[in-house]
């Protein structure tokens, strides 16, 4: 048996704009790091950066450079909040957001060399239903669907699962309710959700719970800090904790699922 660990691999995604993928994916991360985990961001807005700026972070080098063979992934790596190592996408670089399928395929296979370093990784995708953004739905093990109360939101979060769903055989989706205003808000708009998606679509969608709305997150991010760390008795720093707990259990990946994903040298079973 391969003596190798499985690195959980979680696609935060949504479809829509301004849902608060990132704020989810860093705070997620931070919440995971406090309780041991080690965990990388990948900034995957890879024409649009937009972590390093959420966290006042400067890069000197970003996911370009390894794409150009500059450099290696874990030079581009850079320090984020707690213990968080953050991965940095590149700003106003068109090449990047239409990477070719060998190119998308060199960069999920460069993160083997950092395989022995994390225990979790965190894919921050971009807005839209992009081929790049199905891409790295499809490499992950985990989808985290983020999704909030405007019809929009749920439309764009339908078109990503049914786009996976029939073009890709993905059946298994993730739900998070983020900037609700009660736990029986975030309840409701996943039945929303779910009663479409049952009535077209043969996928299992799990509810992972709500993120309610906080003034502290607006507050955090005007001061480039994640809530988590900058106010952790908010409301929102505390459901982010219970979600951490809920994603320390979800079950590891025990065996490749047939397309192109991270670290799939450990699912291999020897």
């Amino acid at each position: 048996m391969s003596r190798l660990h499985p690195v959980q691999v979680i696609a935060v995604t949504g479809g829509k704009g301004g849902v608060g993928k990132s704020n989810v994916s860093i705070n997620l991360a931070m919440a995971l790091s406090e309780m041991g985990r080690r965990v990388v961001v990948l900034d995957a807005d890879l024409g649009l950066a937009n972590i390093d700026v959420l966290l006042g972070i400067t890069a000197s080098r970003n996911i370009g450079d390894v794409l150009s063979g500059e450099c290696s992934l874990r030079e581009v790596m850079v320090d984020g909040p707690g213990s968080i190592k953050i991965v940095p996408a590149s700003s106003g670089t068109q090449h990047l957001t239409h990477l070719s399928p060998l190119e998308h395929a060199g960069l999920i296979n460069a993160f083997s060399e950092i395989s022995d370093d994390l225990d979790v990784l965190i894919i921050d995708t971009a807005a839209g239903i992009s081929e790049q953004v199905l891409s790295f739905a499809r490499a992950a093990q985990e989808i985290l669907m983020v999704v909030c109360d405007e019809p929009t939101s749920i439309t764009d979060c339908y078109a990503v699962i049914k786009l996976l769903n029939k073009n890709h055989d993905l059946f298994r989706f993730r739900v998070l309710a983020n900037m609700v205003r009660s736990n029986d808000e975030g309840r409701n708009l996943f039945n929303k959700l779910s009663k479409v998606t049952e009535r077209f679509l043969e996928v299992a969608l799990q509810y992972e719970g709500s993120i309610p709305f906080d003034e502290t997150v607006r507050k955090a991010v005007q001061r480039q800090r994640p809530v988590y760390e900058a106010y952790p008795r908010s409301k929102a720093s505390l459901a982010f904790r219970q979600l951490a707990q809920r994603v320390d259990n979800w079950p590891l990946p025990t065996g490749p699922r047939g397309n192109l994903e991270f670290f799939v040298e450990r699912l291999v079973q020897h």
